[in-house]
C-alpha cells in the first residue's frame, strides 16, 4: 500500500487529500509513523523525528495522531480483498504481503502485468486506497519490484532482465543486507549487488558468516526459492508508547500502565485468544529497559485481571529512575479460556512477591527507532470519567456533534474547539467552532470515519 497510514487519514478525512500529512506523535519525542507523498517531496519520511519533519515541510504540514484501530480495520479490508484472488498470503506488516498466485505459473510477463493491474483495481474499488504491486521470480525480486513500482504503479521483473537489474543495484538494496553487512562488503570494495554476486560463494560466507553469507549470495544471483507461506500466529500481543515527559512517580506510572494494558487488551480481543502471562516493559531515561512478567494460573481475556497483573509488576520510578516508555504485553496465548476460582485475588493490584515474577534489565542501543501505531487515544472515554476541555479535544481526535454528526478536531485552545465535519463518503466538509464544554459535542468512535 502507498503511504498507508497517511493515505487512510486522507481517505477518511477528505479535507486532507492533496495536502502534506504527517502521522505520528506531536510531542518533543514524537516520531513520524507515516508521511503522505505530498510530505515526502519535502524530505519527510517514516521513523524521522516529528520536529525535523515539520521543519522540512513547513507551515503547510498537517500533523495528526495515529489511529491504530482505523488502520487495523482498513488493513483487514485490504487483505480480505487480496485473499479473494490469492488465497495464501504471507503478510509482512499492516500494509504489505507476498502472494504466489497459482494461475501465474508459466505465464508471460504481460499476463503477470495484467493480473497485477486487475489486483490494484480491485483494491482501489473495495477500499478506496492505492496499492503498488511488484512481481518477480521470487520474494527478493518481488520486494525490489514493489519499491520500483511506487507510487501508484506496477513493476514486473521478467526472468530475462532480472540479472541485469540486480547487478546495478546498491548492495544495501539486497533484502537482508543491513549497515553492518554493507560496511563489511564496502571494506573490500563491494558496492553493488552485481559485484557481490561475482564473488566466490566461499568468500561471501567468509565475509558475512557461513549460512547468512551463502544465502545472501544466492539472492544476489537471483536464486530465491523460498515459498510463500502464511505467518504463524503471534506469540505475544502488546502496546507501548513513549511519553513526552519522563514519568517520575508511581502515581504517574500506574495510569500509564492501565492505558497500555487497555490498548493491548483491545488487540487481544481482536486476536480472539486469551493470555496467561503479562509482561510490563519500562524504558528508563538512560535508555536501559526493565521488563517484569507475571504468570497467571490460567489463560484469561478479562481486562481487570490482566491489568491488575501488569500493575503488580510496577516499579517505583523514585527507586529505579525516570521512565520514558511504558509497554504492556500479553503472552502465553491460548484459545482455551478458564475462569478464576478467586478473582478477587487475581485482580488485586498491589505488587507481591512470587516465584513467577521475573525481572530483566538490558541496555538499549543509543538510537532506537520504533513506532507503536495502536495508540490509546482512539478509545471513546465515558463522559463521566473526564471533563471536556480543549486539552481533551486535541487536534486529530474523532468527535461527534448532535447536529452536525461525525468530525475531527482541527484545532483547540482558549476554551474553543474547531471541528471539521466529514467522513470517507461525504467529501470535504464544513468546519465549525464550539465551546469545549458544549453539551452537544463529545468523543466518537474513530471507525465511524470510514462510513
Amino acid at each position: 500500500m502507498d503511504a498507508f497510514f497517511a493515505s487512510v487519514e486522507q481517505l477518511t478525512r477528505p479535507t486532507l487529500r492533496g495536502r502534506p500529512v504527517l502521522v505520528g506523535g506531536t510531542g518533543a519525542r514524537g516520531v513520524v509513523a507515516g508521511a503522505s507523498y505530498e510530505a515526502r517531496v519535502f524530505g519527510a519520511r517514516s521513523a524521522m523525528p516529528m520536529h525535523q519533519a515539520r521543519r522540512l515541510v513547513g507551515v503547510t504540514a498537517v500533523v495528526v495522531p495515529p489511529r491504530g484501530v482505523v488502520y487495523g480495520e482498513v488493513s483487514g479490508q485490504v487483505f480480505e480483498t487480496l485473499r479473494s484472488r490469492i488465497p495464501v498470503l504471507e503478510t509482512l506488516s499492516f500494509d504489505e504481503a507476498f502472494g504466489e498466485p497459482v494461475e501465474l505459473v508459466g505465464t508471460t510477463a504481460g499476463e503477470v502485468l495484467e493480473f497485477c493491474e486487475s489486483l490494484r483495481a480491485l483494491v482501489r474499488e473495495r477500499t478506496g486506497l492505492v496499492a503498488s504491486v511488484g512481481a518477480g521470480t521470487g520474494k527478493q525480486l518481488a520486494k525490489i519490484a514493489s519499491g520500483l513500482a511506487k507510487p501508484d504503479g506496477v513493476r514486473v521483473i521478467s526472468p530475462r532482465e532480472q540479472q541485469e537489474l540486480l547487478a546495478a543495484l546498491p548492495v544495501r538494496k539486497l533484502w537482508g543486507v543491513g549497515p553492518v553487512a554493507q560496511s563489511r562488503l564496502r571494506s573490500v570494495g563491494i558496492e553493488t549487488v552485481g559485484a557481490f554476486a561475482a564473488l566466490p560463494e566461499s568468500e561471501a560466507a567468509s565475509l558475512l558468516g557461513g549460512s547468512v553469507g551463502a544465502a545472501l549470495h544466492r539472492l544476489a544471483r537471483g536464486l530465491d526459492d523460498r515459498p510463500v507461506a502464511e505467518r504463524a500466529e503471534a506469540k505475544q500481543i502488546s502496546a507501548e508508547t513513549t511519553y513526552e515527559s519522563d514519568i517520575a512517580t508511581l502515581g504517574q506510572l500506574r495510569p500509564a500502565i492501565e492505558e497500555m494494558a487497555a490498548a493491548a487488551h483491545r488487540r487481544l480481543i481482536r486476536d480472539g485468544r486469551a493470555a496467561r502471562t503479562v509482561v510490563l516493559k519500562l524504558k528508563k531515561a538512560d535508555m536501559s529497559i526493565v521488563t517484569r512478567s507475571f504468570t497467571l494460573p490460567y489463560a484469561t481475556e478479562d481486562p481487570a485481571t490482566l491489568t491488575a497483573a501488569a500493575l503488580r509488576s510496577a516499579l517505583d520510578p523514585a527507586r529505579i529512575g525516570p521512565i520514558r516508555l511504558v509497554g504492556v504485553g500479553f503472552g502465553g496465548l491460548s484459545a482455551v479460556r478458564q475462569e478464576s476460582l478467586f478473582p478477587e485475588l487475581d485482580q488485586a493490584t498491589e505488587p507481591r512477591e512470587t516465584a513467577e515474577l521475573d525481572e530483566f534489565v538490558a541496555p538499549e542501543p543509543t538510537v532506537t527507532l520504533a513506532t507503536d501505531i495502536s495508540g490509546t487515544s482512539d478509545a471513546p472515554v465515558p463522559p463521566a470519567t473526564r471533563s471536556y476541555t480543549t486539552e481533551y479535544f486535541y487536534p486529530g481526535r474523532d468527535v461527534t456533534h448532535r447536529e452536525h454528526g461525525h468530525g475531527w478536531v482541527q484545532g483547540s485552545g482558549h476554551g474553543r474547539v474547531t471541528v471539521r465535519f466529514e467522513t470517507r463518503s461525504t467529501g470535504a466538509g464544513p468546519a465549525h467552532t464550539f465551546a469545549a464544554d458544549d453539551p452537544d459535542l463529545g468523543p466518537a468512535d474513530p471507525l465511524l470515519s470510514l462510513l
